[in-house]
């Protein structure tokens, strides 16, 4: 039960434990320059957590972006993850032994509604979520603090493979990709079910959205293709041109992400649908590929990679990747699949350097700040 207003124990604790901490300077800091201490751990606020198995905690914040601590562990042994929102993971399963605990620092983009920005899943809950789960979840403290306005941040646009699905088993890679970084770096996710190449440019609750929020400093990953199954090889390239000038018209960075191959095969090798060719014989892949050559824009080939994986793996061993098993869907991914897929979109991220890295030295600052506790920080 809730002793005290949220608002008045957040002023506290900011009171309690800021620093005087440079400003982040997007496009010239180094790693680790700039980031305010990571919010401390407060007893007090479990009071707005319920349950045991999941654990599940409700802020009552404004949309805004948040920096989270959470100490995980207690006196039994706990093994715990930690979601955020409409099934973000932000901290994956972690043991611990009876007795221990570990700290995790990550940013949270709170916005209403807090999934499928068109609001396709329902608007969720007001205000933060967290769930902790696991096999035995256990929560020792969280603390929770705004994040600063002028950090960069890693915004996706996309399709139904890329949001924040609100339903399992339904799992997009959007949704795991924030466990690959800790405080400094929010991920927005703007993917939306059934949008395409011309549909995301046109709806005021994606690319129209993120461009009043984006700005220099910000990266922008765009992934589209599936369900532009009719859309002529002109048409498309005009699409993908005119969202790579939009964006850059804001300062951020785009990025173009071809879309993740579908499991439909032809023998051991996937066939046209299964790599993105439309029904009017385009190859989609092929044509983003080309538009980040003429537009000298950064391309991550999803395509290319989620083809090598899953024809590495072949029809049968694939079809964990997929939704094959539980619904017959070639298409959409299960966290399995959402997780390898989002494994590599972040290695190629950090292959090309368009998301500033900033595990190390957070690391160390954290090892710093919990010197001689014992505690150990939870690290991607």
């Amino acid at each position: 039960m809730r002793t005290r207003p949220l608002v008045t124990v957040l002023t506290a604790l900011a009171l309690a434990t800021s620093v005087a901490v440079p400003a982040h300077a997007a496009s010239a800091a180094s790693p680790g320059q700039g980031l305010e201490p990571a919010p401390r751990p407060a007893p007090a606020l479990l009071e707005e957590c319920t349950g045991t198995a999941p654990v599940v905690c409700r802020f009552d914040v404004d949309p805004g972006r948040y920096d989270v601590t959470v100490r995980l562990g207690g006196p039994e042994a706990a093994h715990t993850a930690v979601w955020a929102e409409a099934r973000r993971l932000m901290v994956p399963a972690t043991a611990m032994e009876a007795g221990g605990t570990e700290r995790a620092t990550f940013t949270v983009d709170v916005r209403d509604p807090e999934g499928e920005p068109t609001g396709g899943a329902g608007p969720g809950e007001d205000g933060l979520t967290l769930v902790l789960d696991g096999p035995a979840p256990g929560v020792e403290g969280i603390g929770l603090a705004p994040a600063p306005a002028d950090r960069p941040d890693l915004y996706l646009l996309g399709d139904s493979t890329v949001t924040d699905q609100g339903t399992h088993p339904y799992t997009g890679w959007g949704q795991l990709l924030p466990a690959h970084y800790r405080h400094g770096l929010a991920v927005a996710n703007y993917a939306d079910s059934g949008e395409s190449s011309g549909s995301v440019l046109a709806h005021p609750a994606l690319l129209p959205t993120v461009e009043q929020r984006i700005g220099p400093g910000d990266t922008v990953l765009y992934q589209v293709g599936h369900n532009d199954k009719q859309t002529s090889a002109r048409d498309f390239r005009a699409n993908l041109t005119e969202a790579v000038t939009r964006i850059r018209a804001t300062g951020a960075e785009p990025v173009l992400v071809t879309p993740v191959v579908r499991r439909w095969f032809t023998g051991d090798r996937l066939n046209e649908v299964g790599l993105i060719v439309n029904g009017l014989g385009v190859d989609l892949p092929a044509e983003m590929r080309a538009v980040a050559a003429a537009e000298g824009t950064a391309l991550i080939d999803l395509t290319e990679h989620s083809r090598e994986l899953v024809e590495g793996l072949g029809p049968e061993a694939a079809k964990d990747l997929y939704l094959t098993r539980q619904l017959r869907d070639d298409t959409h991914l299960s966290i399995a699949g959402a997780a390898v897929m989002s494994d590599l979109v972040a290695a190629e991220l950090r292959a090309q350097g368009l998301v500033p890295d900033r595990v190390e030295a957070r690391s160390e600052l954290g090892r710093a700040e919990h010197a001689g506790t014992g505690e150990r920080e939870i690290r991607p």
